[in-house]
């Protein structure tokens, strides 16, 4: 009986982001890639008495970079000017690298902007790192 090769998963640690005009390093989570389609329902004449579903609008999640506190500042003014009224809609990458450095897959997101910033927790008790949380409104992905 022959075998074929063994072709492991990637890991899901070996990441990196780029968001147009932005340099954050450091980024240690990313979630929410994802998107749905709702389906509609349309009941035809005659004698099915179950409808059709068809495909409707669909919707891509938001997605939501966690990175360690450092001095830079550029993720959290870029939200800070969605406070102020001015959206900046930039497009980036999610990177997925395996263990050599090589890219391996990359979703490609676009016209995304921080709908939401979350700082970080502090305790006295601790000696986490501390991190602080955006999330991204998008209004495609696509994985190429």
């Amino acid at each position: 009986m022959a075998t074929g090769e063994r072709i492991d998963p990637y890991r899901n640690f070996n990441f990196l982001v780029e968001i147009d005009g932005i340099t954050q390093a450091g980024v240690s989570d990313c979630t929410g890639i994802g998107a749905s389609t709702d389906p509609i329902e349309y009941r035809e004449g005659g004698h099915e008495m179950t409808p059709r579903k068809l495909p409707g609008q669909t919707k891509y999640n938001n997605i939501v970079l966690k990175w360690g506190l450092t001095d830079s500042r550029e993720l959290y003014d870029w939200y800070r000017d969605v406070t102020k009224g001015k959206i900046e809609r930039r497009s980036g990458s999610i990177i997925l690298v395996d263990l050599e450095g090589n890219e391996k897959v990359r979703w490609n997101f676009f016209e995304a902007w921080p709908t939401k910033w979350t700082g970080s927790d502090f305790s006295a008790k601790g000696t986490d790192v501390a991190i602080e949380t955006l999330e991204l409104a998008v209004e495609k992905v696509e994985r190429v």
